[in-house]
């Protein structure tokens, strides 16, 4: 029994020492978890705030303008050559050519990317108006009514001046690597749809070639050359050769739609003339920026119910023009906000997205280029005057180069006229536009990326600005 009891007792004493052991470690494990499990959660939290300190500290600014001296020099010389050609052709294809001007006043001239994000509206503007002036007189290619379809830019053009004030507020927020990012994505994707417009364009304009041949040789009249007749945006009661291709200004613009694209631009001048005068995000500063909302939409929701009516037609695209849906007008006016806000953000003519747009609605491309440029005129001059308000630009600067994209928007005008008569391919001006879209991608995207690369290798600020802070 003695012997029994004691071997119980050594028993009772192991299974105690093991159960003692056994609550140790599981103690030292519970300890070493929760420590472990705290430093995950402290790590992840690290993370988190670096991420969010990354793209936002309220404090910081990441722009610093670089202006270059204003002298004759090869940088002048070569950003003029470029800055010509590409008004000519941005011109011509309705874009304005920011997407050109942008790398050459960043790569060549030096100037940082916000600010020759801010010259190439200026030469944009510059553009605009000269090509708008050669336009005046000109009349649609196959319908009895002007190049300008008064009607569709009356749609358009509030939303897209809504848009370039947010455009330019983006441009001061946005950090320059997500610029970057939205721009290529969104010319890669516009410059394709326009290439595919184009040669869609091309085949038709080659059958109508084809029969206008077969005519003339069944008439007995040699089919090897055969004067060019503009595609019809749809049957037309005015033979083409009735049509006067020119007349006098007064006779040609609709002055009651023209009216109203003025008072638009008027009041969004006013309101920013106003909103200098106000202590940036306060309240006042704030209701001044909301009360362009109902001008832009009172406006466009004018002409979209008389659209929507019959009262009034997009008389461009032909008896295509009277039939338009709820949904297709709230989209039409959700792509004019859109181009605005790309060119306000990017320092490009609205023109990337109307362009690609007003084709794909069937106006001719003669017609969408005279619009896309028409109402470019009235977002850019804005964007002119609200970026000379932020104090984004030098003025000589920008003053020589409106000159030089005036002069070459009238000389590119008048030679693609000239080459379209002769080759009787209005595609042309589409493979342009899909051209310059796709130049201004690689461009800008090119330039975009060098700029991220540099500055993280100089560990410089990447997050968003603060625009209540911003002082120019």
């Amino acid at each position: 029994m003695a012997e029994l009891g004691l071997c119980l007792r050594s028993v009772i004493m192991v299974l105690i020492n093991f159960a003692l052991a056994f609550a140790f470690v599981s103690a030292e494990r519970s300890f070493f978890k929760e420590k472990f499990d705290s430093e995950t959660r402290e790590n992840e939290s690290s993370f988190f705030l670096k991420a969010i300190n990354f793209l936002w500290e309220s404090d910081q600014n990441g722009y610093h303008h670089v202006w270059p001296e204003f002298e004759f020099n090869w940088q002048i010389v070569l950003g003029t050559l470029i800055g010509f050609f590409g008004a000519a052709f941005g011109s011509v294809g309705g874009v304005g050519g920011g997407g050109i001007f942008v790398p050459m006043l960043s790569l060549i001239i030096g100037f940082d990317p916000k600010s020759a994000t801010a010259i190439s509206k200026c030469m944009i503007m510059g553009a605009s108006v000269s090509t708008v002036y050669y336009n005046l007189r000109l009349r649609h290619p196959t319908l009895d009514m002007p190049i300008i379809d008064y009607d569709l830019a009356l749609l358009i053009q509030p939303m897209l001046m809504l848009g370039i004030s947010i455009g330019v507020a983006f441009n001061v927020i946005f950090p320059d690597w997500l610029v970057t990012v939205l721009l290529i994505i969104l010319f890669l994707g516009t410059s394709t749809k326009a290439f595919l417009k184009g040669s869609e364009t091309w085949s038709k304009e080659t059958i109508e070639k084809k029969e206008a041949a077969k005519r003339l040789e069944s008439n007995g009249v040699s089919g090897t050359e055969v004067e060019y007749v503009p595609l019809p945006a749809a049957p037309s009661t005015n033979p083409v050769n009735n049509k006067k291709e020119e007349v006098s200004i007064l006779e040609n613009v609709y002055w009651k739609e023209l009216g109203l694209l003025v008072f638009v631009w008027v009041v969004f001048l006013a309101l920013q003339i106003i909103k200098q005068n106000l202590a940036t995000c306060s309240t006042a500063y704030w209701v001044i920026n909301l009360l362009q909302i109902p001008v832009a939409v009172g406006v466009s929701a004018y002409e979209a119910v008389a659209l929507y009516q019959g009262r009034r037609i997009i008389a461009s695209k032909g008896q295509g023009g009277s039939n338009f849906t709820v949904g297709q007008l709230l989209l039409y006016c959700t792509f004019g906000i859109l181009a605005g806000v790309v060119g306000g953000l990017l320092g490009v003519g609205g023109g990337f997205i109307m362009g690609p747009l007003f084709l794909e609605l069937g106006v001719p491309p003669q017609v969408s280029s005279a619009t896309a440029t028409f109402a470019m005129t009235f977002s850019s001059s804005m964007s002119v005057v609200e970026y000379y308000l932020l104090k984004r630009f030098p003025v000589p600067y920008a003053l020589y180069l409106v000159a030089v994209a005036t002069l070459a928007a009238l000389v590119g005008q008048h030679v693609v006229r000239r080459l379209i008569a002769a080759l009787g391919r209005a595609s042309l001006i589409i493979f342009i536009l899909a051209s310059m879209i796709f130049v201004s991608a690689i461009s800008l995207g090119g330039v975009g990326i060098v700029n991220m690369i540099g500055k993280f290798q100089r560990q410089e600020y990447m997050g968003f600005e603060n625009l209540c802070k911003y002082s120019g």
